[in-house]
């Protein structure tokens, strides 16, 4: 990061001028000096880094803490629970220059009031206990290249639109103040849920899954541009748009549920709250490593359709 010297009497004058002068040939641009980042391939190296670690042998782990929030028609919104995420990932180089982070992630979910990771909760809406269920998105693999699909993720094929087709991977980046820039990003998607409400008559929200992530990535320029750093500390923020959470068996009731949540990068494993980190120990140890190279060839499954592979409907409410 440039820091500015004020300096009194003309020769300092002088020799600051001189000193500004070679600092902004070096300063750190979006187009320099180690990565042009109006450019597919600059991204790709900078997404690289923000999502694992350029020297293999490294994982790169990152948290995420925010709050679930239920939205129905007529009424505010209702903050329901909070929830936490645990993310692990390591990069490997491919023969064409482009990367695959092999990765797996979790969400928690916590009582708003303690932070108490919840097994169980009382649905306001339906003032009925409900089983909490954990995720284990196991595995999320990303390709990181200077290419992206338009649609988005197939979700094991239930996503047509992933093949609609392919852009440039470039971010809006743009300079936020104090040497950070800042990039936002929004997927959209509209696909057929795993869900099937014939099947799944609490948990299913309807036979389509309306689904939004929005992201705002915040990292530091000079880190960026540092050809030394072979990963990058990066912040920011991730809400999701997503039906009610099956769990919370609101079947096809109006409304939704909204994600919003701080996400921050780790420089190692034991930067996780200490809660989390002891109950992922003792319930998914697994989770906390980045999945095998072997792991590729699963599909990329999200919390919808983990849920409908490995949970049991479950029994109608008495007296309904």
């Amino acid at each position: 990061m440039l820091r500015r010297h004020f300096l009194a009497g003309g020769a300092g004058l002088a020799a600051a001028g001189a000193v500004t002068q070679a600092n902004a040939a070096d300063a750190p641009t979006l187009t320099g000096p180690y990565i042009d980042l109006t450019t597919g391939k600059g991204n790709m190296i900078l997404r690289a880094r923000m999502a694992g670690d350029l020297d293999e042998s490294k994982v790169k782990y990152g948290s995420v803490t925010g709050i679930v929030s239920g939205v129905r028609p007529g009424e505010k919104v209702k903050d329901l629970v909070g929830f936490e995420v645990v993310s692990v990932g390591r990069n490997e180089r491919q023969p064409d220059g482009t990367y695959r982070n092999l990765h797996r992630e979790s969400i928690l979910y916590t009582d708003l009031a303690t932070g108490e990771i919840l097994s169980d909760y009382v649905n306001p809406y339906l003032d009925e206990k409900v089983r909490v269920v954990d995720v284990t998105n196991d595995p999320w693999n990303i390709h990181i290249a200077e290419y992206v699909n338009v649609g988005g993720p197939s979700y094991g094929g239930l996503n047509e639109e992933a093949n609609a087709g392919r852009k440039e991977y470039i971010l809006n980046w743009s300079h936020s103040g104090n040497g950070m820039i800042t990039a936002l990003t929004n997927i959209n998607l509209y696909y057929p849920s795993a869900l099937t409400p014939d099947k799944w008559l609490r948990e299913s929200s309807g036979a389509m899954n309306r689904v939004s992530e929005c992201y705002t990535h915040v990292i530091s320029l000079a880190d960026a541009q540092n050809e030394n750093l072979t990963t990058v500390k990066k912040t920011g923020t991730w809400s999701r748009v997503t039906p009610w959470l099956p769990w919370m068996l609101m079947g096809q009731a109006p409304g939704h549920c909204l994600y919003q949540s701080t996400v921050t990068s780790l420089d190692g494993i034991d930067g996780f709250k200490k809660p989390v980190l002891a109950y992922m120990e003792k319930h998914y140890p697994h989770m906390l490593e980045a999945p095998p190279p072997e792991s590729w060839d699963k599909p990329n499954l999200s919390s919808i359709e983990w849920y409908a592979r490995t949970e049991e409907p479950a029994p109608m409410k008495a007296g309904s």
